[in-house]
């Protein structure tokens, strides 16, 4: 389908959390929006970004319900932007990681209406950078990779082979979900030794970071009352406490 010559939708990612660590793309998108549809965890720094005359509707999600269902999302952005306005959707995190962000290109896409999407700072990126915690390092882990703890639900799920010696596993969404994805993590064969990061509200005010061990995820959790945002860290890269530890592996690798 042709696009029309209107309005147009710009996705975009809102990052970790922290105003400042949104892109220069973000912030000149927030500049010219008339309407922002953003996610429930938005700083409300980031939300002042846009006009004082812009309209802001709010779609958060709390446990897998949005207070608009995420066709209803889709209807509005390319009705708002069918009117002939800009639409920012702002997302935390990345648009495309674990925000719905494909589908809702593909919405616009079909009723021909103009989108782009501008990346941010993803959650896990973000997170554990302001922890000095690596995703990947070369002693500890040379691959990466990111699950849902909700996605679909997790018997559904086939995380087989993403965590273990080498690599480690990022879960989104995990909080509620923490001792049934240790269990599951330990079945497939996972250390129950294997260090955990929980990462809680980064690169926030209040945040914190806790380490654990995968047996111990569950309980640790809960002793600690993390809620959410939160993200989970699996590896061997979520034993390094602090500067002094990666110090101290540069150190034996540079002996090697």
């Amino acid at each position: 389908m042709a696009e029309r010559n209107c309005g147009r939708v710009i996705l975009v990612g809102a990052g970790p959390g922290a105003p400042d660590l949104l892109t220069v793309r973000a912030v000149r998108a927030l500049g010219a929006a008339e309407l922002v549809v953003h996610d429930g965890l938005i700083d409300p720094e980031v939300l002042a970004l846009a006009p004082a005359t812009a309209r802001r509707v709010c779609v958060a999600k709390r446990r897998d319900r949005h207070t608009l269902p995420q066709e209803e999302i889709n209807a509005l952005l390319v009705r708002e932007a069918q009117a002939g306005l800009t639409v920012v959707r702002l997302k935390g995190g990345d648009p495309f990681i674990f925000g719905r962000g494909g589908e809702e290109v593909a919405a616009c896409v079909a009723a021909g209406v103009r989108v782009e999407v501008v990346p941010g700072v993803s959650s896990a990126l973000g997170c554990a950078a302001e922890s000095h915690l690596p995703l990947t390092h070369r002693a500890l882990a040379s691959a990466v990779s990111f699950v849902a703890g909700t996605c679909q639900g997790l018997r559904e799920q086939d995380w087989r082979g993403l965590a273990g010696p080498g690599r480690t596993l990022v879960v989104y969404m995990g909080v509620a979900t923490a001792g049934l994805i240790a269990e599951k993590l330990m079945a497939d064969g996972v250390s129950p030794d294997m260090p955990v990061a929980i990462l809680e509200r980064g690169t926030l005010d209040g945040g914190r970071a806790l380490r654990t061990l995968l047996v111990d995820l569950g309980d640790a959790v809960a002793r600690a009352g993390v809620r959410s945002p939160a993200l989970l860290v699996v590896g061997r890269v979520a034993g390094l406490a602090n500067a002094e530890d990666l110090m101290g592996l540069a150190a034996l690798e540079a002996v090697s």
